[in-house]
C-alpha cells in the first residue's frame, strides 16, 4: 500500500513543478560603466499556487528581495535596482556596471505551497580598449638594439592581443598591467638593431579584442648620418671637353643640410671648376682637372664624404655607337648561319658518298656468273676427239718434248690474259657511264673466240660463257 501512495505523491509533485516556470538569460554582456538589465520572469498554470517571494543573489549573498506582502528590499541601492517587481517579474538593473559586478546571478522564487525554484544567469563585463601605436622617432642606426615601434591597448576587458606584421627582422616584448577598475593595459614593443635601410619601411601593429582585429599601419623612422655618392664621371674626360659636371647625391635622416666640394690636398678648386650646392661644374677640361674631388655632406648626426678620382685623357676615347654594335651583331649572326649551312652541306655530301660506296658497281658478268671471277676453262675439241680427256684452262705442255711449242703457247696465254684484264676495265668504265647493259664479249678471231668462250657441259653440249641466255 505504501509504494503506490509514494508514486502518487511523486507524480503530483512533478505536475506541480512543471506548472511553474522561471525564465532568465543564460548570459548577459555588460559594458563597463554602462547600464545592464538581468530579467527574471515567473509563470504558473495552477491558480492554487501563489508566489510568496522573489530574491536575487550573487555568491550566496542577497542583493534584492521582493515580496507581495512585504514589498521590496535592495542591499546596495546605488549599484542594484529592482525594476517594477511583481509576482510574475523581477528584473535586476545595474545602473553602472563595474568590473567587480561580473559573475553568476541567481533568481530564486518561493511558491506556496510548492516550494522554491531557481534560475541562474551569467554577467560578463566588457570594456573597449583605447588603441594607439607609434614609431620611435629617436631610433638611431648606431649598431645597438633599440625599440623602433610601440603599440598600446589601454583599459580593455578582457585584455587585448597584439601582433606585428613586417619584413624586418626583430623581436617583440609585451607587458600587461591590471588597472584598478578591473581593466587591462597591454603594451607591445618591436625591438631590432636599426639600419639606414629600415628607415621609412612599413610595419603594422594588429590589436585583437574579442575576435575584432584593429590594424594600425606605421612607417619606421631611423636616424642615420648622410650616405654620399658622386655621379657624372664617365671615364672620358679629355682635354678641351666642355660642359661636364659631377652630382653629389646624399640621403640621411634628418635630411642633409650642407654640401661642400674640395680637393684631397686642400688646394682651391681649379679656375675652370665651380661648385654650387651639390653640383660641381667643369667649364673646360684641362690638366688641372686631373685630380681627386671630395664631396662632404652634413646633417644633424654628422658629416660624411665621398671621393671621386678624375682621370683626364689627352684624346677622346673611341666608343662604339649603338648602330655599329647592332651592325656587328647582325653580321655575326649571318656568319654563324653560313657556318651552320656549310657544316650541314658537308655532312649530307659525305653521307651520300658513303651510301654510293655501299651500293658498289654493276658488272654484267657478276649478274650472270656470280662473283665475276674467271671460272675453270676448257679447250674446245673436235668431234673426233670427244672421247679424249678435256683440256685444262691453259695450253698443255709436252713435258719437255717440244720446248718451242710450249713457249709459244705460254706467250699466247699471257697475251689473252692482258687483253681480258683491259677488256674488263673498259666494261666497268662503260657501265659507270651508261649503266648496266647486256653485252657480249668481242673477239677479233673466231677460232680464238670459240677457244676462249665455249665451255663443254656434262651432257656433252657446248655453250658460250659470255652470251646471255634468256
Amino acid at each position: 500500500m505504501q509504494c503506490p501512495l509514494l508514486l502518487l505523491l511523486l507524480g503530483l509533485l512533478c505536475t506541480v513543478i512543471e506548472a511553474q516556470q522561471i525564465s532568465v538569460n543564460d548570459k548577459v554582456t555588460g559594458t563597463l560603466g554602462q547600464q545592464v538589465n538581468l530579467p527574471c520572469t515567473i509563470s504558473s498554470n495552477d491558480p492554487n499556487i501563489r508566489v510568496s517571494q522573489i530574491m536575487w543573489e550573487k555568491g550566496g549573498s542577497s542583493i534584492a528581495v521582493f515580496s507581495p506582502q512585504h514589498g521590496t528590499h535592495v542591499s546596495e541601492p546605488t549599484n542594484f535596482q529592482l525594476i517594477e517587481p511583481s509576482a510574475s517579474s523581477a528584473t535586476l538593473r545595474l545602473p553602472s556596471v563595474r568590473a567587480a559586478d561580473e559573475g553568476n546571478y541567481t533568481c530564486e522564487v518561493t511558491f506556496f505551497p510548492a516550494g522554491n525554484r531557481k534560475a541562474t544567469t551569467k554577467l560578463v563585463v566588457s570594456a573597449m580598449p583605447l588603441n594607439f601605436a607609434q614609431a620611435n622617432t629617436e631610433a638611431i642606426a648606431n649598431g645597438e638594439e633599440q625599440t623602433v615601434a610601440t603599440c598600446r591597448s589601454s583599459n580593455g576587458r578582457p585584455p587585448s592581443q597584439i601582433s606585428w606584421q613586417t619584413s624586418l627582422p626583430g623581436n617583440v616584448t609585451t607587458t600587461m598591467t591590471n588597472n584598478t577598475d578591473g581593466t587591462y593595459t597591454v603594451v607591445s614593443r618591436y625591438v631590432m638593431t636599426p639600419t639606414s635601410q629600415a628607415d621609412r619601411m612599413p610595419i603594422t601593429c594588429v590589436i585583437t579584442h574579442e575576435s575584432v582585429e584593429v590594424p594600425i599601419p606605421l612607417k619606421l623612422s631611423v636616424m642615420y648620418p648622410p650616405e654620399v655618392t658622386v655621379e657624372g664621371f664617365d671615364d672620358n674626360w679629355h682635354l678641351k671637353r666642355n660642359g661636364v659636371f659631377l652630382t653629389c647625391s646624399a640621403k640621411g635622416n634628418p635630411p642633409p643640410t650642407s654640401f661642400i666640394w674640395k680637393t684631397t690636398d686642400g688646394s682651391p678648386l681649379p679656375p675652370t671648376v665651380r661648385a654650387k650646392d651639390n653640383m660641381l661644374y667643369v667649364d673646360e677640361v684641362d690638366e688641372r682637372v686631373n685630380r681627386s674631388f671630395i664631396c662632404e655632406v652634413t646633417n644633424a648626426l654628422g658629416s660624411r664624404a665621398f671621393r671621386q678620382d678624375v682621370l683626364v685623357r689627352e684624346h677622346a676615347m673611341q666608343t662604339q655607337t649603338n648602330a655599329g654594335a647592332i651592325a656587328g651583331g647582325v653580321i655575326g649572326v649571318i656568319l654563324v648561319l653560313l657556318l651552320l649551312a656549310a657544316i650541314i652541306f658537308i655532312v649530307i655530301k659525305r653521307k651520300g658518298l658513303h651510301n654510293k660506296q655501299d651500293r658498289g658497281t654493276y658488272n654484267p658478268k657478276t649478274r650472270v656468273f656470280g662473283t665475276g671471277k674467271p671460272s675453270q676453262e676448257f679447250t674446245y675439241q673436235d668431234d673426233g676427239e670427244l672421247d679424249k680427256p678435256l683440256k685444262g684452262p691453259g695450253p698443255m705442255r709436252d713435258s719437255g718434248l717440244s720446248p718451242s711449242l710450249g713457249d709459244e703457247e705460254d706467250e699466247d696465254e699471257e697475251e689473252r690474259m692482258k687483253y681480258k684484264v683491259l677488256e674488263d676495265d673498259e666494261e666497268d668504265e662503260r657501265f659507270n657511264e651508261v649503266g648496266p647493259m647486256l653485252q657480249l664479249r668481242p673477239h677479233p678471231q673466231i677460232d680464238s673466240y670459240l677457244d676462249d668462250d665455249m665451255e663443254s657441259q656434262t651432257d656433252g653440249s657446248i655453250i658460250s660463257r659470255t652470251a646471255v641466255y634468256v
